[in-house]
């Protein structure tokens, strides 16, 4: 059983697994266990136990907010995609036989859930009975919907794919460029796709003109990347500090990034966008956490090194409490309201 215990504005829950993944949706956070559990944490009531559903037979692999206010979307190497209400009821959604779920997003507003296997994707749709399959020519490496609920990124071996929701059939917008691409994002305006490579890089697209960014020299593979709320920087994992490359003016193009915390120790492996507020919170290898800003802003310290790294973090929808999830099992729950 989760065990809470608080520490300042920090209360810390034992789940017991590898966390995969962190996710929010109206008030409950949740996270994804490497035992096939889900957790369900009420943001209200950080003392209270969370409440632990048996998602999958094995590791789950993937977690996102689902379309439905308070429901959550898990994929796991049991082949399923499970939806999982806030009363913690657990729904199969999909079963796909010998293949595991990978990758999973969903877009509230368009009403649209994506999930990956292997080479294939697939869309489904309020407004259709069927999903769509959408395959590449290798397996799918990571999947974003943009900010408007319209287009679909799917990474792959060589690029990106750029799907049109709503289509039933066509193909789709290749963005090129050699070597193996993970994690993918949108800029807020979604005007850019970035992606973290299987190599020590981020490559970007400008879609307006097709403009091409490479992003270098990190110490590590970047784990972590997400845009700042009004789409201003990129922060990015992978590196002793937390990296951030400008997007205004025309992009990070030719312009040195900006970097905060942690100088001189081990890598970012998260790192969270705060929605409301112009902070960033990043998590490193040792289990440290920690806020700030791009620039000479200056950090403040949230947690200690535990030894125990982050894997995944997640902001309630006010920006003020953040989730963290862990190697070791433990999630930390940080409550900025307190003193």
């Amino acid at each position: 059983m989760a065990t809470p215990g608080r520490a300042g504005r920090v209360t810390t829950i034992s789940c017991g697994d590898y966390v995969v993944g962190a996710a929010v949706n109206g008030r409950l956070f949740a996270v994804a266990l490497g035992d096939g559990t889900v957790h369900l944490i009420d943001s209200e009531t950080f003392d209270a136990e969370p409440v632990k559903v048996e998602a999958h037979n094995g590791a789950a692999l993937c977690l996102a907010a689902d379309i439905d206010k308070g429901a959550f979307l898990s994929g796991g190497e049991d082949g399923k995609l499970v939806r999982i209400a806030p009363a913690s009821s657990k729904e199969v959604i999909v079963e796909t036989k010998g293949k595991w779920v990978e990758h999973v997003t969903a877009h509230a507003g368009a009403g649209v859930r994506v999930y990956s296997s292997g080479k294939d994707a697939f869309i489904l749709s309020k407004k259709t009975k069927e999903p769509r399959k959408i395959s590449h020519a290798t397996s799918v490496g990571g999947l974003a919907i943009n900010p408007k609920g319209k287009r679909l990124a799917a990474t792959h071996y060589n690029g990106v794919s750029l799907w049109w929701l709503a289509a039933q059939d066509g193909q789709p917008t290749v963005l090129e460029w050699k070597g193996s691409h993970l994690q993918v994002a949108w800029s807020p305006d979604g005007d850019y796709v970035l992606t973290a490579m299987q190599e020590n890089a981020l490559h970007g697209w400008r879609l307006s003109d097709g403009e091409h960014m490479r992003m270098s020299g990190y110490a590590a593979k970047v784990r972590a990347l997400a845009f700042t709320r009004r789409g201003h920087f990129l922060a990015t994992g992978g590196s002793e500090q937390v990296i951030c490359w400008p997007f205004t003016g025309g992009g990070p193009m030719g312009k040195a990034p900006s970097e905060f915390g942690g100088a001189g120790g081990p890598p970012v492996t998260a790192v969270a966008a705060n929605p409301l507020h112009d902070v960033i919170a990043a998590g490193f290898e040792n289990g440290t956490l920690i806020l700030g800003q791009p620039g000479p802003g200056g950090t403040a310290l949230i947690q200690k090194a535990t030894g125990n790294g982050i894997t995944s973090m997640a902001w309630n929808p006010d920006g003020d409490r953040l989730i963290a999830g862990t190697e070791g099992g433990d999630v930390h729950l940080v409550d900025f309201r307190l003193a």
